[in-house]
């Protein structure tokens, strides 16, 4: 039996908390919402790296609306564009404050604030994908990735950190090739919900 991390069972209950209110845009994002919330139902310990063969992660697209750009992060593992995330961790009291944790570390840009809806930091939508983030020569794991909006002050300047190849400010119309669908749905949801 795994350990259970400290301060696993609130992060366990905001997640639920935050999904269960949560009103996504469209069939495929609801049926997204409902398999996340199976796999808390099902594993106490569903927020960790340590759940395999899938846990949740959080992440955020950090936006500049006002210059209407993006920054992205060159993934050193992935070797495409994305946003700001990755795994939550047992000092996180919310999962908005890992995706607000994870994109304030790799932006390197303070003050950073995430949309919210009804006074709380929401969601903007969700993405299952598969990775191998505990090594190469592992089988693959699912992340299920809650991604926010991050709004970051007016001229920020962002800082990369060891986590990133390279970190960029792109125009929201102008992405890099080296994007998935899911980043390019990503802004295009950060442009809906802050136009």
């Amino acid at each position: 039996m795994t350990p259970i991390e400290p301060g696993a069972s609130a992060l366990h209950a905001d997640a639920v908390r935050a999904l269960s209110g949560w009103r996504p845009a469209d069939r495929d994002q609801e049926e997204l919402r409902r398999a996340y919330l199976d796999h808390l139902a099902g594993q106490p310990e569903g927020l960790f790296r340590s759940c395999l063969p899938a846990h949740i992660t959080a992440s955020a697209a950090v936006i500049d609306p006002a210059a209407g750009r993006v920054l992205l992060t060159l993934h050193p593992k992935v070797g495409r564009w994305l946003q700001m995330g990755g795994h939550c961790e047992p000092g996180d009291r919310d999962l908005a404050s890992a995706a607000l944790r994870e994109a304030t570390e790799e932006s390197g840009i303070p003050d950073l604030v995430l949309l919210a809806a009804d006074g709380l930091p929401a969601p903007a939508k969700l993405d299952r994908h598969q990775v191998r983030c505990t090594g190469k020569d592992r089988p693959e794991n699912t992340h299920l990735d809650v991604q926010y909006i991050a709004v970051a002050p007016p001229g920020a300047q962002a800082l990369i950190s060891e986590e990133s190849l390279d970190l960029r400010w792109f125009d929201f119309d102008r992405l890099p090739e080296l994007t998935d669908d899911s980043v390019r749905d990503l802004v295009a949801r950060a442009r809906e919900l802050t136009g």
